[in-house]
């Protein structure tokens, strides 16, 4: 029997105020240059590779732009510090990090891009109490750059203050001054606003939003920083990564078993490599979930009603809705 596939409308009373979890159909809704799954891929596709960076990811058996860049920015860093000449790996680092910058502009499209279909997500997103953003791209965070400006009484907070992860998260539901509610968002795998400083120091980058992208992209350049994003390879692969970042452990911890009792997955493809979100999950309180589905595909709908029930809850209530129906998303 066929499972039902439900517009938005018909579901959004019921999950309001809970929580969200966006995966990258989300952001392919938006711009469809994010279709690459994998900035590796893309830059082996543009050709962007030497032979040494390519065995560097052969040999830590990853395709995680993020850790192999971090692994020979440390490595350059020891050897500068401790006068050790090495230019094979600092050029393998330079090589890496011109990789990766030249992957996420080719990818990544500028605010001006994207602008026109902010107060549509904006107007989905405040109605969910907790936001998780599986993307490393900026959408979530343009779209909260949006909100801040509409003073609707409505705020987004990614419990960061003065660019550092404040870990008593729980402290910023409760709105402030002349707000009236308050939506937490978080990055379970990163995203490219975050990064690490030479003394491994996790901080939020920031800018005004047209320069956010650029702003981002020079931090890297100038060598100061790395991104604090996973994006690619295996469920335990990035679990280790994980593990390694106070922000994203304290997520993976605590944000993911703590959601409420309803959720929505918009553009998850909920693939082998991220089933320890699920893993996480399993241990809050969730008991209503409701999934995007893209051109009623019914296949996705048995393979996710499965998945969920086993890795969750037999007693899952699940329900499937249009991804392109009326006020959902980036509607138009």
């Amino acid at each position: 029997m066929p499972f039902d596939i439900f517009q938005w409308r018909d579901l959004e009373q019921e999950f309001a105020g809970g929580t969200l979890l966006l995966g990258n159909g989300s952001s392919r809704a938006v711009d469809e240059r994010f279709r690459y799954e994998s900035l590796k891929d893309h830059a082996i596709e543009s050709g962007l590779l030497s032979e040494d960076v390519e065995a560097l990811f052969e040999f830590f058996n990853t395709d995680d732009f993020e850790l192999i860049l971090r692994l020979v920015w440390q490595a350059t860093n020891v050897n500068q510090t401790l006068d050790i000449r090495d230019t094979r790996t600092r050029d393998a680092y330079l090589h890496v990090r011109d990789c990766l910058i030249r992957a996420v502009r080719d990818i990544h499209p500028e605010y001006e891009q994207v602008e026109r279909f902010l107060p549509d997500v904006y107007n989905f997103m405040k109605e969910f109490g907790t936001i998780l953003s599986l993307n490393y791209d900026l959408i979530v965070y343009w779209t909260m750059m949006y909100g801040s400006r509409q003073r609707d009484g409505h705020a987004f907070k990614d419990c960061f203050i003065r660019g550092t992860f404040n870990e008593d998260w729980r402290e910023f539901r409760e709105p402030i001054r002349d707000e009236r509610c308050c939506s937490l968002v978080f990055y379970p795998h990163g995203n490219l606003i975050l990064a690490r400083d030479i003394i491994e120091d996790e901080i939020k980058l920031s800018r005004r939003d047209g320069d956010l992208l650029e702003n981002v992209l020079r931090s890297w350049q100038s060598g100061d920083y790395v991104p604090l994003f996973v994006s690619e390879g295996t469920r335990h692969q990035k679990v280790r990564s994980i593990r390694s970042s106070n922000y994203l452990s304290t997520v993976y911890r605590d944000v993911l078993s703590s959601i409420g009792r309803h959720l929505v997955i918009l553009g998850w493809a909920i693939g082998e490599q991220d089933i320890h979100i699920l893993e996480r999950i399993k241990l809050s309180s969730v008991r209503h979930v409701a999934v995007s589905v893209f051109r009623n595909d019914q296949a996705f709908c048995n393979y996710v009603d499965r998945l969920l029930r086993d890795e969750i809850h037999r007693d899952l209530d699940i329900v499937f809705f249009d991804a392109e129906s009326p006020s959902c998303w980036r509607y138009v």
